[in-house]
């Protein structure tokens, strides 16, 4: 597995069960949507600053292997409580 893949988690009772970068509620998909839009990592960094380069690295490491049509691989997360 990608180690940056580690930074993304997928867990059904947060944001729908979208993956999520890890410990947050942001979702991979608006990320990628961001810079889709021409926005740079240096302004998500400032918009998110809970954020990593790793962070957006990771989404975009997603992004690719979603794109290849691959089956990608993250752990499924419960939350406590």
């Amino acid at each position: 597995m990608n180690e940056l893949l580690r930074r993304i988690s997928i867990d059904p009772d947060v944001c729908f069960g979208k993956p999520c970068i890890r410990g947050t509620r942001i979702w991979v998909s608006l990320l990628l949507d961001y810079l889709a839009s021409g926005m740079t990592e240096a302004e998500l960094l400032e918009e998110y600053p809970q954020l990593t380069s790793k962070d957006i690295r990771a989404a975009l490491a997603y992004g690719a292997e979603a794109a290849r049509g691959r089956f990608i691989s993250v752990p499924m997360e419960k939350r406590a409580g």
